[in-house]
Order: structure tokens, then sequence, then C-alpha cells
């Protein structure tokens, strides 16, 4: 007998849960090119489930294209407009196109309804607009949301390096490096204060510490060796990422 349209749909409902753990599974692992497929069967079943909305636009953004994703988190925002998630991941997308205005607006509307204690999305949002705001060039803003940040999840690492770095381009280098050293007896696997300490103390000229410190931060992430993946992906402030690529242009 041939299934009818009815029964494969009713099929695929009653597998819909097995489909979604798979492609949730799919996207963490990073496996976006098998995630992708995976949505679309999601969505097919289920047009109105506004996280696989979400989810799906995140890995459209994983796979390089942003319009894709800002287009699927909408989507998923008409259907729960109270969830900070679709906008929290539109927001990423829209930086990625460099729409600062529009990717501030979606962080601002989490931060304008989440509960001043609440760790997450708070943070996050928070994290997100101070890097949007190094991106337009106010530094003491973007200090002041990582300091929030960092207050919001305590034990948010990357959040209180950055607060750091921005104090570097501040020229408030004394906090920045107790901020960095800090980070470091905390987390001494911590790449990304190892290079910002490599930066500052070549620049405060102890070369040996500073050579030191690059020799763990470079063995942990090779990718702080590239100017182009600081500035644009990590989105160190410019004074850090100078003073490092002084460094590297000397060192042995």
């Amino acid at each position: 007998m041939i299934p009818t349209l009815f029964s494969l749909l009713l099929g695929l409902q009653l597998l819909l849960p097995q489909l979604f753990d798979q492609a949730l599974s799919a996207s963490r692992q990073g496996r976006f090119d098998e995630a992708l497929p995976l949505w679309n069967q999601v969505l097919e079943v289920a047009p109105d489930d506004a996280a696989a909305w979400s989810n799906r636009g995140n890995v459209q953004l994983a796979l390089g294209d942003p319009r894709a994703a800002i287009a699927d988190q909408t989507k998923a925002m008409q259907l729960d407009g109270e969830s900070p998630d679709p906008h929290l991941n539109r927001g990423t997308a829209e930086e990625a196109l460099g729409q600062w205005a529009a990717a501030e607006a979606d962080y601002r509307w989490i931060l304008e309804r989440a509960p001043s204690d609440e760790g997450e999305p708070r943070a996050s949002a928070l994290y997100n607009l101070g890097n949007v705001q190094g991106s337009l060039g106010d530094w003491q803003e973007a200090r002041r949301c990582f300091e929030a940040a960092s207050l919001a999840r305590p034990g948010f690492a990357m959040a209180r390096s950055s607060s750091a770095l921005a104090a570097f381009q501040l020229s408030d280098r004394a906090e920045a490096e107790r901020q960095l050293r800090n980070l470091i007896r905390r987390y001494p696997l911590f790449a990304d204060a190892r290079a910002g300490l490599t930066a500052l103390l070549w620049q405060k000229g102890a070369r040996g510490e500073a050579e030191s410190n690059w020799a763990a931060a470079s063995g942990l992430d090779p990718r702080y060796r590239q100017r182009e993946w600081l500035l644009a992906t990590r989105r160190w402030p410019p004074e850090p990422v100078e003073a490092l690529a002084q460094f590297l242009a000397l060192a042995p």
C-alpha cells in the first residue's frame, strides 16, 4: 500500500522529538552542514516551533549567511514574543553585517526586560553590547558593559578580559594589568588573558615576562598571532592589537 501524505506527516510528527534532538546535537557539535537539513525537516513538520526557527538561524549564521539567520530569528520572535534568545541571536547576526544600531536595539530589548539580578541572558546581552560599543569606538561605554556583564555572570572570564583590554585602550594600564594577572591566577590556561598581558608587558618594557606569557598563550591558541582575527572576530581594541603586533614583529 502506498502511504498517504497524511500518514507520512503523522509519522514525521511522531518522530519529531527524535528529529529535534538530532538537529540540536548536530548544531552543538558544530556539524552545521548536517544540522541545516535536519532543522528544515523539523520546520516542515512543526512550522510554529519558535525554538526550531531560532536554532536554524544560528546554523545559518555559522554557515556564513547572516541575512538568512536574521530572517529565521525574526520569525522566531513572531512566534514567541517574550523569549530573549532570538533577540540575542539576531543581534549577533546583525553585528556580522555591521548593523550596529539594529544589534544594539536587540540587546537593549533584553536588558529592558531582564531583571538586574538575572545572570542569563542579561550577561550575554551586556557583553555583546560592549562589543558593539567597541566597534563604534566608544571604549569607555564598552568597558562599562563588559564590567556589568562580569558582575551579572560570576566567572564570565571573557567579559573580565574584555574589560581589562578596554582599560588598556583607555590608557588605564595599571588596572588592565591587575585584572589580567588576577585572571591568569584563577585561569592559568586562559589564552586571552595571557595574550593581553603579553601585549601590555611588551609596551611596558618587561620583555622577558612578555615572552613567558606569550609562550603559554600561543601554545594554547595560535589564532592570537592573527591581527585580523583579533580585530574582527575576537574584537580586541586597536591599542592592545598594535602592541601585540609589535611584540610579534620583534619576538624570536
